[in-house]
């Protein structure tokens, strides 16, 4: 796992093969080709095995704050170098099937089920008005951030996320009665 970020970091997704993680690794391909099919897998495998607890699903009380202070463990984790190989993946999900379905069950999924539970809290505390589709509002939270990560165009702040999850909040907090059951 070490020889595949250490290569991804040097060489890039692209520039990655199997003949160079064996050689910086001290295996033979035979034993990396038989637990991936390719190297995309082991990259993917590498990179989340490294960032298992880097991006942080607390409890503070409120809701907005929890995907605030998340949104920012994001920010802060794709600011490192293993952080940027996550535009990487992005490339890779759209010409290989097999490698999208995996990145979906392995990266994706956990993370949205993580902040899920947040969205779930502030439902339950009556912050987030249950009407709103969760799948959406959660899509809307952190595509800025990963639209900035993959056009590179200008940096997402955590000025920035203040300023997303304050606009979201102001829509889909409650609104007089509902949290009561009256609409």
């Amino acid at each position: 796992m070490k020889a595949t970020l250490d290569l991804l970091a040097e060489k890039g997704l692209r520039n990655l093969t199997i003949e160079g993680i064996s050689e910086r690794a001290g295996v033979g391909k035979a034993t990396i080709y038989k637990w991936w099919p390719s190297k995309a897998f082991v990259a993917l495998d590498a990179f989340l095995d490294r960032m298992q607890d880097s991006i942080p699903t607390d409890d503070t009380g409120s809701a907005q704050q929890d995907f605030l202070h998340q949104l920012r463990g994001a920010i802060a984790f794709y600011e490192t170098s293993l952080g940027r190989i996550f535009r990487h993946f992005i490339a890779e999900c759209q010409d290989d099937e097999a490698f999208l379905k995996t990145y979906q069950e392995r990266f994706l999924e956990p993370r949205r089920a993580a902040v899920r539970l947040i969205w779930s809290r502030g439902v339950g505390r009556g912050e987030i008005d249950p009407r709103f589709d969760c799948e959406l509002v959660i899509d809307m939270i952190y595509a800025p951030l990963v639209y900035r990560l993959l056009a590179g165009h200008l940096p997402f702040t955590s000025e920035n996320a203040s300023q997303v999850t304050e606009a979201i909040f102001g829509g889909i907090r409650p609104s007089v009665g509902v949290a009561d059951g009256i609409h």
